[in-house]
């Protein structure tokens, strides 16, 4: 069972939320030191913390001393604080201080239980995150909530400890790189070479020499025998980026090396044999340049055992903001700079952004932002990505925000499973009376069932 800390000094607020979370395990604690003792005991993932705690119940400097504590002890702690109905600057403090949200008096149970059941469904798949990366620290760079996107990486713990080549499909920008990189991390030649060569970025004249090697005297400046890319390889894996690039003539010598795995350096007669694990990866509609006789049939059968679909960013829900996040804790680093988040007009505005360049071009604005931002939270206007809608004023009522989303996340997952309303409240993370209350609520009555 899940443990849930309640810090309150209000003896009347611990039995009503006792009664509303049965559910879980619940700890108490009514001072900030009692608080901290029972975060180093129990490690609870999610708190509830009201920021009036003794010696002065009408101050929240206590409660944010507590959670400065709280962040610092544990910061993959989820901590939701409780404020009074008008003290939205010190909720605002809070969550500049790594709260997860906040939440004014007076308590409504049912709405403060979705706030709680979200956080710790957010805190288990951040732990599943920090699984994975303990195991690779390549896939901690894949991030990501959105189906398409954990799709993806279930495909790359499945295949990569067999030998089968694949095949990343992607627009520029996707991370295909990254996810090559985590398959070979995952396979067992991850103790070999990982060689990359980006096909489209090499003259055809010399493509050839350096996926091949050269004897000593082949053409004009072969001084000594070199290895190819594809030799240097051996016993790990070779990643062959942008393949829809290659000239036919050499996909022809590709095709065989695959079918043999046997090279002839330029210049030379003897049959090498290399061992080697093939990936290879493309931006262009290689069934299309199949139809039109621009890449070789047999060798995109060949290339293409396993194919990996890796989403555009516009396409991946929500995972903009989270990537945003993990990539201003790099940058954070980087550049030695303190930037605690971002407001939400420059969240909306990442949101709404189509990005065309994909992950590439968020690093690229991010970067930017971070070193250009004189605040503590980074702004749509250092970002760089304002648009029109952006003159319309954005709504900052906590609670027409969150009835326009649950109500979006509730039709969308209705949809999804097939107007079948367990499978619904399962895919939400709630109880089947939970979302029959949400469905009240927000008059959804075409969803009963």
């Amino acid at each position: 069972m899940e443990k849930l800390l309640i810090v309150d000094d209000d003896l009347g607020i611990q039995k009503q939320l006792k009664w509303c979370f049965d559910g879980y395990e619940l700890l108490f604690a009514e001072t900030r030191e009692a608080a901290i003792a029972q975060l180093k005991r129990h490690e609870p993932p999610v708190v509830t913390l009201d920021l009036g705690l003794p010696p002065d119940p009408a101050n929240a400097s206590e409660g944010l001393a507590a959670l400065e504590e709280i962040m610092a002890l544990a910061p993959t702690t989820k901590v939701i604080v409780i404020t009074g109905n008008d003290d939205t600057a010190h909720a605002l403090k809070a969550i500049e201080l790594g709260a997860y949200d906040f939440y004014q008096k007076p308590i409504d149970t049912d709405t403060l239980a979705i706030i709680v059941e979200r956080a710790f469904k957010l805190h288990q798949l951040e732990e599943e995150n920090r699984r994975l990366a303990r195991r690779n620290p390549l896939i901690n760079q894949v991030i990501g909530e959105s189906t398409a996107i954990q799709k993806a990486c279930r495909m790359v713990e499945k295949i990569s400890p067999t030998e089968v080549t694949t095949l990343l499909l992607g627009q520029s920008g996707t991370g295909k790189e990254v996810f090559a990189n985590a398959i070979h991390e995952l396979s067992p030649r991850s103790d070999k070479p990982f060689i990359a060569i980006n096909c489209g970025a090499i003259p055809e004249n010399l493509l050839e020499s350096e996926l091949f090697g050269y004897e000593k005297g082949a053409f004009t400046g072969a001084h000594k025998t070199t290895k190819g890319k594809i030799e240097g390889a051996d016993g790990g894996t070779l990643f062959l980026d942008e393949i829809g690039d290659m000239p036919l003539n050499l996909q022809v010598k590709l095709l065989r090396f695959l079918q043999e795995r046997v090279i002839e350096r330029v210049g030379g007669r003897q049959v090498i044999p290399v061992d080697v694990r093939v990936i290879c990866a493309t931006h262009q509609n290689l069934y299309s340049m199949v139809e039109d006789k621009s890449f070789r049939e047999d060798l995109f059968y060949r290339v293409s055992e396993i194919v990996i679909n890796i989403p555009p960013l516009k396409d991946r829900d929500g995972d903009v903001v989270l990537i945003a996040r993990a990539l201003l804790q790099r940058f954070n680093q980087q550049f030695s700079k303190n930037i605690k988040g971002f407001t939400d007009k420059a969240m909306a505005a990442m949101s709404r952004h189509s990005w065309p360049g994909n992950i590439r071009e968020l690093q690229n604005k991010l970067k930017s932002a971070v070193i250009m931002a004189e605040g503590q939270l980074i702004d749509a206007d250092d970002l760089g990505i304002l648009s029109d809608d952006d003159a319309s004023p954005l709504r900052l009522n906590l609670r027409e925000v969150r009835e326009e989303a649950e109500t979006k996340a509730i039709v969308h997952a209705y949809s999804l499973s097939d107007s079948n309303m367990s499978k619904t409240a399962a895919m939400l993370g709630v109880t089947r009376p939970t979302l029959y209350s949400l469905v009240e609520k927000y008059n959804l009555s075409d969803l009963k069932g």
